[in-house]
Parts: C-alpha cells; structure tokens; sequence
C-alpha cells in the first residue's frame, strides 16, 4: 500500500465534496475545485474524512493511488487556506508594479513585460522588509496554477550565475560561478 494514499483526508467544517460521474467538486469559503478522477481508484466518505482506495496491485493503479489522495487534499487545503508562491526582484533598476490586475515588469529588457493574470490568480506587489528588494506575491486556490504562473514570471527573467540579477523564489538559492579571471603574466595576446 502507498503510505501517502492510505492516509484519511480530513474534510474541515464549511467545505463541501460532491462526487459524481469520475469528477470531483471541493466547495469551500475561498471558491470551488473541480477535477475528473481516474478510473483506478475509487474515494470514500466516512466520519468527515475522505479516503483513496485503489482497485487492484498493478503499476498503473498504484502510482495513481498517491497522486490521487494528494491532489484531493490540495483541493480541500486550496478552498480553505489557499496557495502563494514569493518571488523575489534582484538587479539595479529592476521593478515590478500593477496595472489594473495585470502585472509589469521592468528587468532589463527595452520594454516592459506585461503578465496577464489566469481566472482564480492574483498578484500582489511589495517589497521585502530587510532587503527592501522588491517582491511578487502569487494567490490562488489552485495549487497547481500559483505554480505554474510564479514559473512563468520566473520564465521572464531567470536569474543569472554571475551577479544573481533576475527572478528567483524567496529563499531559492542561486549557485555563482567566478567571473573571467586575468591571465597570468605577459600582455595577454598569441605569439
């Protein structure tokens, strides 16, 4: 059995579940989920609890079983508490700012960059207390989408070896390379 498919999903006070036709519906304060099931595992109620079970043993239906429970769960988390991802702003003159919902970057380029946000995606513009770097915050419910549109504004401008300039995620570590070092004695041309 999958350690991670076998654990119950405790279903909060305020949040309804519906299911039918190989669909799932997670309906909570902060908005409502839906995803189509897969045929191999099955979910059922008992004691405000949900739980995934898997029709059979083979490869298919097990790899299913833990996705399955964990993509559950990150519907029932999403339309109770939802989902942020932080990005950071590094460089000289780089700025990001809001235009109505859109957002608009200014990272080195000749133009601005204008992200549009997906319905059920919000932006937020700041700047890091001890840093005062300034700082992109992503919301949403959907796990998976607040993902996908931080890595897509990373996308923008992705940050570089050398001086760290660009996009990264708060706290994402950018491994620095040595720049071009002097060449040992001589001018420094071919004979």
């Amino acid at each position: 059995m999958s350690r991670i498919g076998r654990q119950p999903i405790p279903v909060p006070a305020g949040v309804d579940i519906t299911m039918d036709d190989g669909q799932i519906t997670v309906k909570g304060p902060k908005g409502t989920l839906t995803r189509s099931l897969r045929p191999e595992v099955t979910i059922r109620r008992e004691n405000g609890t949900l739980h995934v079970e898997r029709q059979g043993d083979n490869k298919t239906e097990r790899a299913m079983h833990g996705l399955t429970r964990t993509l559950v769960n990150n519907m029932v988390v999403g339309v109770t508490q939802g989902y942020q991802k932080v990005l950071e702003i590094s460089g000289v003159g780089y700025r990001a700012s809001k235009q109505g919902s859109n957002l608009q970057l200014n990272v080195g380029y000749s133009h601005p960059v204008e992200v549009a946000p997906r319905p059920g995606i919000e932006f937020e513009v700041g700047q890091d207390v001890n840093t005062r770097a300034p700082i992109i915050t992503v919301r949403g419910i959907d796990k998976e989408l607040v993902g996908q549109t931080a890595a897509e504004i990373r996308g923008v401008k992705k940050p570089e070896p050398y001086k760290g300039k660009g996009i990264r995620y708060q706290g994402e570590v950018i491994r620095r390379k040595a720049g071009k070092s002097a060449k040992a004695g001589g001018k420094g041309g071919k004979k």
